[in-house]
C-alpha cells in the first residue's frame, strides 16, 4: 500500500500535469479558431472551382466537342491512363506505373487518437495496394507532418523529402509545390494514381479519416447528381472564352492544387480539435 507521503507526491504531480495541460488546451483552442477560420474562407472558392470543371468535364463525357492536341497534354491527367485502369484491373496484374498516397499528421503528440488513427488507414490502403499486386518499391508515401513520416519509416515507406513544416504552417506554395510534382509524375506515366489520406474536421469532437482519390481526376457520383438535379449550372449556360478545352487546361491544374491546400488546412484544425479535447 502507498504511503502517504507517495500519496501526496501524486497529486502534486497530477496537479502539476493539469497545469501543463490546461495551457496546451487554452493555445489549441486559440489556433483552431484560426484555423476554422482559414478553412471556412477556402472552401467555398474550391468547391466553387471544382463545380465548374465537373460541369465541362460532363459536357465533354457527354459528346462535347473533343479536347484539341494543344491542350489534350494536361487534359490527359484525366484521361491517359482510363485504358490502362482497364487492363490492368486491380486484383488481377500490378498497375503499370506506381501509387502515391499523401498522408497528413501532426508534429507533436497529446492530440489523441489523431495520429494514430490516421496511420491506421494509411498502413490499411497500403496493405490494399500490396495485396493487389503492386511491389512495395512503387509505393510512394508523401508524409506532411512529423508523426506519420516516423511511422511510415518504421514500416519501410520513407518520404521522399521532409514536409513537417507545412504540419505547422500551412502554406499554399508548399501545397503547390507538391501537387506541381504529382501532376507532373502523372502526366509522364511514372505515377499511376494518387490518393489523400488525412483526418477530416467535421466537428469539435469529430474528426474522421478520410480517402480521397486525388489522380486520376473523376467525375464524383455526389457531383454528377448535382448536375442531373440541376444544382449545378449548365455548360451552355456560361460564356466561354477563348474555348472550353483552354478553360479545362488552366482550371485544372487549379483545382488539383487548391485539393492538397484545402487537405492540409482540414488536417490542420482536425488536428488543433483533437488536442483541444
Amino acid at each position: 500500500m502507498a504511503s502517504l507521503r507517495e500519496i501526496k507526491d501524486r497529486i502534486s504531480s497530477v496537479r502539476s500535469t493539469l497545469k501543463i495541460t490546461s495551457a496546451m488546451k487554452l493555445v489549441a483552442s486559440a489556433k483552431l479558431r484560426k484555423a476554422q477560420q482559414a478553412i471556412t474562407d477556402a472552401l467555398p472558392y474550391q468547391r466553387q472551382l471544382q463545380r465548374i470543371l465537373t460541369s465541362l468535364l460532363s459536357s465533354i463525357d457527354a459528346g462535347a466537342p473533343p479536347v484539341s492536341g494543344r491542350v489534350h497534354s494536361r487534359y490527359a491527367l484525366r484521361q491517359a491512363q482510363d485504358g490502362a485502369a482497364a487492363e490492368y484491373g486491380f486484383g488481377t496484374a500490378a498497375p503499370p506505373a506506381g501509387i502515391a498516397i499523401v498522408a497528413f499528421s501532426s508534429n507533436s503528440s497529446l492530440c489523441g487518437a489523431f495520429n494514430s488513427s490516421m496511420t491506421r488507414e494509411l498502413l490499411r490502403v497500403v496493405r490494399e495496394y500490396l495485396a493487389a499486386g503492386v511491389r512495395k518499391e512503387d509505393i510512394t508515401v508523401y508524409s506532411i507532418g512529423r508523426k506519420v513520416a516516423e511511422a511510415m519509416k518504421r514500416a519501410g515507406f520513407p518520404s521522399p523529402e521532409d514536409y513537417s513544416r507545412l504540419c505547422g504552417n500551412p502554406s499554399y506554395g508548399g501545397a503547390e509545390a507538391i501537387a506541381v510534382k504529382l501532376m507532373e509524375d502523372y502526366s509522364q506515366g511514372r505515377l499511376y494514381r494518387v490518393e489523400l489520406v488525412y483526418n477530416h474536421f467535421k466537428s469539435t469532437s469529430s474528426q474522421p479519416c478520410v480517402r480521397e482519390q486525388f489522380l486520376p481526376v473523376t467525375l464524383s457520383e455526389g457531383l454528377r447528381m448535382e448536375i442531373g438535379e440541376g444544382s449545378a449550372r449548365n455548360p451552355e449556360d456560361y460564356i466561354i472564352e477563348p474555348d472550353t478545352a483552354e478553360l479545362i487546361a488552366s482550371l485544372l491544374p487549379k483545382v488539383l492544387k487548391l485539393k492538397i491546400f484545402s487537405a492540409l488546412l482540414d488536417s490542420n484544425a482536425a488536428e488543433h480539435a483533437a488536442r483541444t479535447v
